[in-house]
């Protein structure tokens, strides 16, 4: 009980319809074996050939159950089954009736002789059902059918019952291959599902991860540069003597404990940029390293803009900062915000651009998670080297509601559907 308590209810499920199934099988085994009891020992058949149907029935079920339970696991999980597996029980299954033909033609088994080889046929079928396909299983079955009736009339006595044989073995092989086949392919599509869910979830799993690698970079990207450049300014005046070292050292405890909060707010998914804020820590950082920066006057009202639009600037502002201070010899950077009926346009412009390596970072990091980022809104990211030695970073969003890009189409595009 305490087993059964501790399995799933799809594990439940399996091993019921896998129960049901052998239940099935075995008692067409004892159908058969009291069969073989009841007419013909009341009228005296051999009692050899009797014992030898009766243990070729015990025998068929035993290597029926097993066909039918590699069967079962090959339905489900596709694989195939070598032919040599069903040789064993198709074997038995021959033999059994024909013993079974030998008794009617030895006694009247006119009422009995139908149900009899009906039940022989149950275990084999069971298994033989799941291995092919519904077509050639059809096409089995009618052979089957033909073959079997055939025999009747031919090896049983006078007045042998070949119509009922031709109806009895066609409603056990249609009952068994339908009733068998729908109930492992319910079992089936349930495991399937169950594994959908499982790679959904392993999915999710890892798009949080790439969320917080992604978040870490761009939180701790700009920080750590900023702490190297204040960390390496502190050095030069401490090597000079001049006691402004320590106001640098200082700044750089204070940008190391703010980057510990915002790695905490990644940690709980809690981390949003603020477009005012960190179009004012881009001015301060970079003029901390002695880049000129030109934050022009919004055309908009940017706290009118929705919170998932000023985050999406937002980290871009903090990811083009960061880019400006790790390459080139940037002396002038300008930044600009431009809104529209139909676009909230961020412009980050820097000069001293060198030529851009390529990058193999990993997916979520950098430009390319900035435009996850700006995808996620509806919006587009353009990056790259403009005149005069400049690079240009241009991000564009919708300023209402956002709406996510429909997959490789454009932003012009998704605006022209949707008016």
């Amino acid at each position: 009980m305490k087993r059964w308590k501790s399995r799933s209810r799809l594990a439940k499920v399996d091993l019921y319809t896998r129960g049901t199934v052998y239940s099935i099988q075995w008692g067409a085994v004892a159908v058969t074996v009291l069969l073989i009891l009841t007419r013909p020992v009341r009228h005296e058949a051999p009692t050899a050939l009797m014992t030898a149907a009766i243990l070729a029935a015990l025998v068929n079920g035993v290597l029926c159950h097993r066909f039918c339970r590699t069967a079962m696991t090959a339905y489900l999980t596709g694989d195939g089954v070598p032919l040599r597996t069903a040789a064993g029980p198709v074997t038995s299954t021959g033999v059994l009736t024909a013993l079974l033909l030998a008794l009617g033609a030895t006694v009247d088994l006119t009422p009995l002789l139908p149900m009899m080889l009906g039940s022989a046929l149950v275990p084999v079928l069971s298994g033989h059902s799941l291995l092919v396909r519904p077509r050639v299983n059809a096409l089995h079955q009618v052979a089957l059918i033909a073959v079997f009736t055939a025999a009747v009339a031919v090896t049983a006595r006078d007045g042998a019952p070949v119509l009922a044989t031709a109806l009895t073995l066609a409603f056990v092989t249609v009952w068994i291959v339908a009733s068998i086949r729908v109930s492992m392919w319910v079992l089936r599509v349930m495991w399937e599902l169950d594994d959908a869910r499982d790679v959904q979830a392993r999915l999710a799993v890892a798009e949080e991860r790439l969320r917080f690698g992604r978040d870490l970079h761009d939180v701790l990207g700009r920080n750590l540069a900023v702490i190297a450049l204040k960390a390496e300014l502190a050095a030069q005046l401490a090597g000079r003597g001049r006691p402004e070292a320590a106001d640098q050292m200082t700044e750089v405890q204070r940008i190391a404990q703010e980057s510990q909060r915002e790695v905490r707010e990644v940690v709980r998914g809690y981390r949003e940029a603020d477009l005012r804020a960190e179009l004012e820590g881009a001015r301060g950082v970079l003029a901390a390293a002695g880049i000129a920066c030109t934050v022009g006057r919004p055309t908009a009202d940017i706290a009118a803009l929705s919170p998932r639009v000023q985050s999406a600037l937002g980290w871009v502002v903090r990811e083009a900062t960061t880019n400006i201070l790790r390459h080139g010899d940037a002396r002038n950077c300008t930044i600009t915000v431009e809104t529209t009926a139909r676009w909230v346009r961020l412009t980050v412009e820097n000069d001293g651009a060198v030529p851009v390596r390529p990058h193999r970072g990993t997916p979520g990091s950098g430009l390319a998670g900035l435009r996850e980022r700006l995808q996620a809104v509806g919006g587009t990211l353009e990056a790259g080297p403009a005149p005069e030695d400049r690079f240009r970073v241009i991000a564009r969003v919708p300023p209402g509601d956002p709406r996510p890009l429909s997959r490789g189409g454009t932003a012009d595009e998704d605006l022209k559907e949707s008016a």
